[in-house]
């Protein structure tokens, strides 16, 4: 058994992404972040659609077509497939650890 707040590496430098499970139709992942934030240039556009919740820290989101969105523990939210999104800021002072869920539509 795992815990989802261990294990965290001591060097967080860089955005971290740890497949938790999936197979070909959803993957789930932990994801670490301290003080990173996207590009500025550019949008993420992903085929698939994702679920994102904010477990530890703090974040902010930036989509589009839409104003900048805070979130924090608990917070959580859907991202449809191909809404142009970005991370615009995570907390530089502690962990901001999200579990993200990436799935497609059944058609």
């Amino acid at each position: 058994m795992d815990n989802i707040f261990e294990n965290i590496p001591t060097d967080l430098s860089e955005e971290i992404f740890q497949q938790l499970a999936g197979n070909d139709k959803v993957r789930i992942e932990r994801i670490i972040s301290k003080g990173q934030s996207s590009p500025e240039s550019g949008w993420y556009d992903q085929a698939h659609n994702e679920w994102v919740i904010v477990l530890k820290g703090r974040a902010k989101l930036c989509f589009e077509d839409l104003k900048e969105i805070t979130l924090g523990p608990g917070d959580h939210l859907e991202i449809k497939a191909h809404q142009k999104h970005k991370v615009s800021w995570t907390a530089p002072d502690v962990e901001t650890i999200w579990l993200a869920v990436h799935y497609q539509d059944q058609t």
